[in-house]
């Protein structure tokens, strides 16, 4: 096996590990804010503002590990930075410091996404690229299943409360930095343009399909909205515990789905992909306003990780074919920055709507992807124009 298939492996393990503790957190992270007062509004503001700050160091992180020539200083301080927070969820008594919290530790996922993703990059080719993103995704899902379980047999069996979960997820987050020692990048020459230079500098096939991204991004509110949804059909200590099954589910399906969905779009293309995964989620909204009984409930949370699988790792790969390598780092850093900057208001619209009523989130959600699909037929009518 070659060195680059090697980075492939020791991040997509960097990553198993770090996210096994991620969601060890986030499988309980909104019942724990519903369990310390927070409303529906609190937890669209939590989930989207972290993602917003954290989305001005995703542009500059990539930037600057283009400039320098240099990506895994920038993964490896993201990874740590992210690990120190998860510590101090154990502290967290009111919503506003959780949302502080997590500002900080969504802020090491912005230092360490765009430069990570152009080490994977750099270490594929395009042919098979979408299989190798779908892998790393694969190893990413299937921490959060392990994350997920670990939590529900803390909370099931050992009688953890929540904020002993987080005090072994902050544990495990800092063992998820070994494996990056054995990454090793490719020499790169420092790129000497400027910021605004390579924000020009994006072909604009890319342009176009980063504002579709960006307006997906803006409907495609929190999964915490999801499994509140499912918390009032269960009563007692199952009003915790099948939320976090039910996650376990969405988790396992886009965790199955990563690689041949990745592999799919090497086949067929990745807009064609990309488009059926956009109006997945519409109808996935759609069924959760109607939703009345545990089956349905499966159903829907195992195509919301269908969904999942289809759209996130088939963007990224997406940008990088459409970006010189050059600035490939610059590119994915604009696409990490523009989805994350557009998390706060899709969070606070969707916190807003669901204290207004449940289902006008999930219709809200639907609209979006609506208009997604009907601009990314547009995209595609120009990108063929633009071929010719």
């Amino acid at each position: 096996m070659d060195q680059n298939n090697k980075n492939v492996w020791w991040l997509g393990i960097v990553s198993f590990i770090n996210d096994t503790a991620s969601d060890m957190i986030l499988a309980v992270l909104p019942l724990f804010i519903k369990d310390i007062g927070g409303a529906g509004i609190a937890v669209g503001i939590i989930s989207g503002f972290g993602e917003s700050i954290a989305s001005l160091f995703k542009m500059f992180a990539g930037f600057w590990s283009d400039k320098l020539g240099k990506r895994k200083p920038f993964v490896f301080f993201g990874y740590g930075l992210s690990s120190f927070c998860k510590f101090l969820f154990t502290y967290v008594t009111i919503w506003p410091q959780l949302l502080v919290l997590r500002s900080f530790e969504r802020l090491g996922k912005g230092m360490r996404s765009a430069p990570r993703d152009a080490i994977l990059a750099a270490s594929t080719d395009k042919k098979t690229r979408g299989k190798w993103f779908g892998i790393h995704r694969a190893f990413d899902s299937g921490g959060s299943v392990l994350g997920a379980i670990v939590a529900l047999v803390l909370f099931w069996y050992f009688k953890f409360d929540f904020k002993s979960i987080f005090f072994l997820a902050g544990v495990i987050s800092f063992v998820s930095l070994i494996p990056l020692f054995f990454v090793q990048e490719k020499r790169m020459e420092r790129v000497t343009a400027t910021l605004k230079f390579g924000l020009k500098s994006l072909p604009l096939p890319l342009k176009f399909f980063i504002a579709i991204a960006t307006l997906f991004a803006l409907g495609n509110f929190s999964y915490m909205f999801f499994v509140l949804k499912s918390q009032p059909y269960f009563t007692g200590r199952f009003g915790i515990a099948m939320p976090i099954i039910l996650y376990i589910i969405y988790n396992i399906s886009f965790t199955f789905f990563a690689v041949p969905s990745g592999m799919l779009s090497d086949k067929i293309g990745r807009k064609t992909v990309l488009f059926i995964g956009y109006g997945l989620f519409g109808l996935v909204c759609l069924g959760f306003i109607f939703a009345k009984s545990l089956i349905s409930l499966v159903i829907l949370f195992l195509l919301f990780g269908l969904n999942y699988a289809l759209v996130e790792s088939n963007e990224r790969a997406f940008v990088s074919d459409l970006a010189p390598e050059a600035i490939r780092g610059t590119a994915l850093g604009t696409f990490h920055m523009l989805i994350s900057f557009v998390a706060l208001p899709g969070g606070f619209i969707a916190g807003y709507l669901w204290d207004i009523s449940t289902t006008y989130t999930f219709i809200y959600g639907a609209i979006i992807s609506l208009l997604v699909i009907s601009s990314f037929s547009v995209f595609s009518i120009k990108n063929l124009k633009l071929k010719s």
